[in-house]
Parts: C-alpha cells; structure tokens; sequence
C-alpha cells in the first residue's frame, strides 16, 4: 500500500506526463519560436551587418502587434475558419503564415533592405500575435482551474526552449552557412505546432461562441470590470503593466550585449544559450509543482524576486567591459548570468501567466487573455524601443541597474493584487 508521499509523487507524475500538459509543451515552443526570432536572431544578423545599436533598438516597435492584438481577438472569437474549427483553424492559418515569413527573412540584405525587412518583421509579429491569441485560448480551455500553474509553467519552459534554435543553432549555423539557409531552417521548426493543429481535438464549447461581433468585442470587457470593479480593475491592469517591465528591458538586447563584450556568435550558441536550458526546465517544472503547493500568489512573491536578482546578473558581467580575449573563466561567467537568467525570469514568467490566466473568464477567453498579455507586452515594445538609445548614452552596466530599478514597482504592488496569506 502507497504512502501519502508516494501517492502525492505519483500524482504529481500523473499531472506533468498528462495529455493537457503535453499540448503545453507544443503550444509554448510555436508561441516562443517567432518571437524570438525577432528578439534574438534578427538584431544578430542586423548587429553582423553592421547595423547600429540605435536602429537595432527601434526595431522593437515592430513588436507593436502583441500589445494590440487584444483588437482583432474578438474576431478570433466570433468568426470560425471552414475547417478543423474556431481554435484549430486559426492556429494553422497563422502558424502556416509564420512559416513561411520566416523563411522570407534570407531573401533581403540588411544594408540595402532595412525598410523591407522591417515590414516583414511587422508582418512576421502580427502573424505570430494572432497565433498567441489562440493558442492562449486553446490552452486555458483544455486545462482546469487547478492545472494552471503547471500548465502555464510547461508552457512558458517550452517558449524559452524554443529560444534555443533562432537564438543556438541558428547562430552557429550562421557561421558556415547563408542566411537565406538560416532562415528556412528556422522556419522549418513551426512544423510541431502546425501537427498539433492538425491532430489535436478541438476544446469543447461549454459557453458557446459569441453569436454577434458586439457580443465578441464589448462583453469580455463589461464582465471583466463588473467582476472586478473599476478600481480593482485599474490596479490588476497597472500591476501587469509593471510586474515584467524590468527583465524584459533587461533581456531585449541580450544578443548585441555578448557580442559587443567579445563573445563570438558560436561561443553564444553553445555557451549562453545552453547554459540557460537545463536550469529554465529543471527549474520551472520545479516552479510549476512549487505552484500547486503554494499557489500563484505566492509564487509571485518568490519567483519576483528570483526575476529581480537575475537583472543584476547582468550587471555584474557588464562591470568587466570588453573582454579583449575570450576564455574558460569569461565563459564560465557568461553561462552563470545566463542560467540564473533563465532560471529566474523563467520561475517569474510562469508565476505571471498564470496570474493572468487565473483573471480570465472561460466564456471570454480569447479576448480577455490578449488584453492581458497584450498590456504586459507594452514595455517589451514601447520601453524596449529606447533601449538602443540608453545604452548608447549611459552604457550597459547602469542600464542594468535601471532595469532592476524598474523592476520594484511590480513587486511593490503584489500586498494589492496576490495576497501573500490569501490562498488561490
């Protein structure tokens, strides 16, 4: 006869090898894959062309669509496409899209082509807001209330797993091939998420779609606030504004920042990146069976602060300036930085997501959940434009430090919105 341990273990295996959470696996590496193709790979190639940090940092306004994309969501809602259905459907057309813009990159030349390749980069982010609005919802209407946390904690593992590819083996293979090669190769790894399109059953309708296009766009908004009131409302909206503004400055230019240290574009395939797998997935499967114990309140508070230290990390490796040589000491200082970055971050992300999962209505999901996302993507678009600019004009390790400065108001607001004593 099993232990009460030895049943919660069990149970805990049953949960994370289960059906919902293996769809988490594949809805988070289609969702991280086109973004960080735009975060990553794309100020490298720019970077190598000889591109300048100014423009490099203006490119984050193409990111524009994931802070709106809460405007079209209702359509996503209310009109189904003629096949597989409402969720299944628009997930293929956009990952389809996704595809095939990405592979599109290696056709131009950054000096001659940087308008052209700022347009598909737009493109490629609407493409992939829209896959984000769907694949949200797909994912909060097949997981329970009670796997939130740990589905939204595979889920955001398997995003930044998915950083992996345009940001390691696109990069070392950037070194011995073209760019146009590059390019579709990295395309090439949508092709999970288009066979879970094909292949996983629609989530069931337990509301039913909105019969009208008012119905679609007014409805998610009026239940949210007459649920939470005006005022509660405001501060929910404010504090997810806030909670990621910090890293997310902090890591938008994390590619340009190891080059112009010294590291070469290999070195931070193999080194950077992989440092920061294993301690993003041990760390966050840890995270996400911490969140059925503790609850998404709390994992705020405790994975907040692991976000906020992981900024400093930063810091730290930017005090040393330009490594004039690269060796085993500089590299086992960058895999540091990077796996508590990936750690860190990773834990708080998890927390977050679930939080706004947690604030949304099954009868509303789509649009609910793109408001949400779509208001905490504001500082990885509007701060992260400037960005370029501080760095140019302060240098890299006190625009670290500011990020760790704009990091404490979300934290300051967690007493308000996630209770420490107030259970989930």
């Amino acid at each position: 006869m099993l232990s009460s341990s030895e049943n919660e273990v069990s149970s805990v295996r049953r949960e994370i090898f289960s059906r919902p959470m293996l769809t988490c696996v594949l809805t988070g590496f289609s969702s991280g894959l086109p973004l960080y193709v735009l975060i990553n790979l794309l100020p490298a190639w720019l970077r190598g062309a000889g591109v300048d940090l100014k423009a490099i940092g203006l490119f984050a306004l193409i990111q524009l669509p994931f802070t709106w994309k809460f405007l079209w969501s209702p359509l996503l809602d209310r009109f189904v496409p003629p096949f597989l259905g409402r969720r299944r459907g628009w997930m293929l057309v956009s990952q389809v899209l996704l595809t095939v813009g990405i592979g599109t990159f290696g056709w131009f030349e950054p000096q001659r082509d940087l308008w052209s390749i700022a347009m598909l980069a737009f493109a490629v982010a609407f493409f992939s807001a829209s896959q984000d609005i769907v694949l949200d919802a797909f994912r909060r209407e097949i997981l329970s209330d009670r796997e939130l946390g740990l589905g939204n904690t595979v889920h955001i593992n398997a995003y930044r797993l998915a950083s992996l590819v345009p940001g390691s083996l696109a990069l070392i293979l950037a070194d011995h091939l073209p760019w146009g090669s590059v390019f579709w190769i990295t395309a090439l790894f949508m092709l999970p998420g288009v066979g879970l399109s094909l292949w996983a059953a629609e989530p069931a309708l337990t509301h039913g779609a909105p019969k009208t296009l008012r119905e679609a766009v007014w409805e998610p908004f009026h239940e949210f606030i007459h649920r939470a009131g005006w005022r509660s409302a405001l501060t929910i909206l404010l504090f997810i504004f806030l909670y990621k503004l910090g890293d997310s400055m902090a890591t938008s230019l994390a590619t340009p920042f190891y080059l112009d240290l010294g590291f070469t574009k290999s070195q931070i395939g193999l080194v950077a990146k992989h440092a920061g797998l294993w301690p993003s997935v041990i760390g966050g499967l840890a995270g996400g069976v911490w969140m059925l114990k503790m609850g998404i309140n709390r994992a705020l508070w405790v994975f907040g602060l692991a976000q906020c230290l992981a900024i400093l990390g930063f810091a730290l490796l930017a005090s040393a300036g330009h490594y004039g040589h690269v060796g085993t000491p500089e590299l086992v200082k960058l895999a540091g930085v990077i796996g508590f970055e990936a750690l860190g971050v990773g834990l708080g992300t998890a927390a977050f997501v679930a939080f706004i999962a947690r604030c949304t209505d099954p009868a509303y999901t789509a649009t609910q959940f793109a408001l949400f996302s779509s208001l905490s993507a504001v500082p990885r678009t509007m701060a992260n434009a400037a960005t370029g600019y501080l760095v140019e004009s302060m240098g890299w390790m006190p625009f670290f430090l500011l990020c760790f400065v704009l990091a404490l108001p979300g934290m300051l607001m967690l007493p308000r919105v996630a209770p420490w004593r107030e259970r989930d």
